[in-house]
């Protein structure tokens, strides 16, 4: 169900506005001032604001540039009385889609809208064709020549043929969301959807929800039906990032899916099926986890069908020297300027380093290094987690350091290097650290990191 924000300072006007567009299915906030509608495109991120012109203390027009200026890519029709033309004009060019003339026939400010939401939809489809096609076909976005990353460029083409489920088995940052596209625009299914969902970016009911859909009034906000993952990837292939994370309940529910490929939507009876290929990604040991008794065992079995492992950085690192170019070259063209040079210096610090985050650090870190460099990559551009300590030991500190101020270096340092390996995912680098996710959130606004 779309959302519309009307705002009018006029509560006949929203009166009516909301039984007309609640009428034809919409959802429908109101608003009696600019101000009180800014406090709401925030909160419900509406998809279209229809608004007048002309209210007091924040015209409709000061209210479209306050929306654009907070980053809304909602859609806006304007209201405007006769007379006043010029000013849905000007509106236009702030970013409004559309206006009508007050006094209006219902049917065609309906037609208005209808027009301009159906814009809307097909731009945002358009932009998610061209993020699929700069993520790029096949291997295009995964560098690697190494013996490791052949072998398994030769396992992908040989799955990818199939209609398997695949187990990718890897460390954090090593790359698993790219060899899932892979295996997916090699298979006879490339143009169909690829749907990718996190298993640990969710709470269990948010991610049951997510994957199978929900009708409405089945919990507290399911104010609409909903499909989920499973009926948005149809004919196409599901990506389950961090399927060791799911909980047991969810994890029979996968198994019925998976043996059955059918589903019921939360809160529904209707049984649905649907021709979904599974792709699943974890970071952890599951046979040890199915040992441990925390993952099934069956359910195991049943996404190892084909298991591809991926190697950490450590051990492909002759193909460092093509990646370092790879991110140089990305980052560069990022920033509108010349690639810089790294200096044989900075390329040995880099062979050197561990790369415990992987492909992910190594990224970050030269993204960094190409922002701070000149016309050359330095060692003292590369992040400080990728230089020696001084004096040989791994976390050298100065001497006059007392005990508190040196745990609260190193906290600091390992809360970057985890927030550095998981993207920023605040949920993920907590886990990595062993404490709790408010544990730090705490520690991260103590250190004034971000």
């Amino acid at each position: 169900m779309e959302r519309i924000l009307v705002v009018d300072d006029e509560k006949n006007y929203q009166v009516v506005l909301n039984a007309l567009l609640s009428g034809e299915g919409y959802e429908v906030l109101t608003a009696g001032n600019g101000a009180r509608a800014l406090v709401l495109a925030a909160e419900e991120e509406p998809d279209l604001l229809l608004t007048d012109m002309r209210m007091p203390n924040m015209t409709g027009l000061e209210l479209i540039q306050k929306l654009r200026e907070k980053g809304s890519d909602c859609a806006v029709v304007v209201m405007t009385a006769y007379g006043t033309v010029e000013n849905a004009v000007e509106a236009m060019k702030a970013g409004a889609s559309d206006y009508v003339m007050k006094p209006f026939e219902n049917q065609e400010l309906l037609l208005t809208i209808k027009r301009t939401l159906k814009m809307r939809r097909l731009m945002a489809q358009n932009q998610l064709l061209r993020e699929e096609l700069d993520k790029g076909q096949g291997f295009s976005d995964i560098v690697g020549e190494s013996a490791p990353m052949k072998e398994l460029f030769k396992l992908v083409d040989k799955v990818a043929a199939t209609k398997a489920t695949v187990l990718i088995n890897g460390e954090s940052g090593t790359g698993k969301e790219l060899i899932a596209r892979a295996i997916h625009t090699r298979s006879p299914r490339k143009d169909e959807p690829f749907i990718p969902v996190n298993c640990m970016a969710l709470t269990e009911t948010l991610l049951e929800s997510e994957l199978f859909g929900h009708e409405k009034g089945a919990f507290t906000g399911a104010a609409t039906r909903r499909k989920g993952r499973f009926e948005l990837a149809d004919t196409g292939t599901l990506f389950l990032d961090e399927i060791g994370e799911i909980s047991p309940s969810l994890q029979v529910k996968l198994l019925r899916v998976l043996q059955e490929r059918t589903f019921e939507r939360v809160g529904g009876t209707q049984s649905l099926t649907v021709d979904v290929r599974i792709v699943a990604a974890t970071n952890r040991d599951l046979t040890q986890a199915v040992s441990e008794g925390s993952f099934r065992e069956d359910l195991f079995y049943r996404l190892n069908v084909v298991r591809l492992d991926l190697p950490p950085l450590r051990d492909r690192k002759e193909d460092l020297p093509a990646l370092v170019a790879h991110f140089v070259s990305k980052y560069s063209r990022e920033v509108g300027r010349s690639a810089p040079q790294v200096t044989a210096e900075a390329m040995q610090r880099i062979y050197d380093h561990n790369w415990p985050g992987n492909i992910r650090e190594l990224e970050n870190a030269l993204e960094r290094a190409v922002i701070m460099a000149g016309s050359e990559i330095k060692t003292a551009d590369l992040p400080l987690d990728v230089l020696p300590a001084k004096g040989g030991g791994e976390t050298a500190l100065p001497r006059d350091m007392t005990i508190n101020e040196a745990v609260e270096d190193l906290e600091k340092r390992m809360i970057n290097r985890a927030l550095a390996e998981t993207a920023g995912v605040q949920a993920h680098a907590a886990r990595e650290l062993g404490i709790t996710k408010s544990n730090l959130a705490y520690k991260m606004k103590k250190y004034g990191l971000s």
